[in-house]
């Protein structure tokens, strides 16, 4: 069976928090600039509090793709500090 990908979930998640308080904001009848700013808040801030775990696993992924199995220090980095 196939996994979805966790930046797959993830961005899905952030989108609905998105447009869910738009479409409601714009239900009520509140301007549709005032009721963009105002979702990207709210999904902001929901996105911060309810998908953390989502958004570790993303963070996770995407710094295992890029450093791979390589060391976390290189020698030129170990050279720098011993001259600090």
């Amino acid at each position: 069976m196939n996994r979805v990908p966790p930046v797959l979930v993830y961005t899905v998640l952030r989108l609905i928090a998105f447009f869910v308080p738009l479409g409601i904001l714009l239900a009520l009848g509140i301007e549709p600039w005032i009721a963009a700013v105002l979702s990207a808040l709210i999904g902001m801030a929901l996105s911060f509090i309810v998908l953390r775990s989502s958004r570790e696993k993303v963070a996770a992924g995407i710094y295992s793709r890029r450093h791979g199995d390589r060391p976390a220090e290189t020698p030129d980095e170990d050279a720098e500090d011993a001259v600090s």
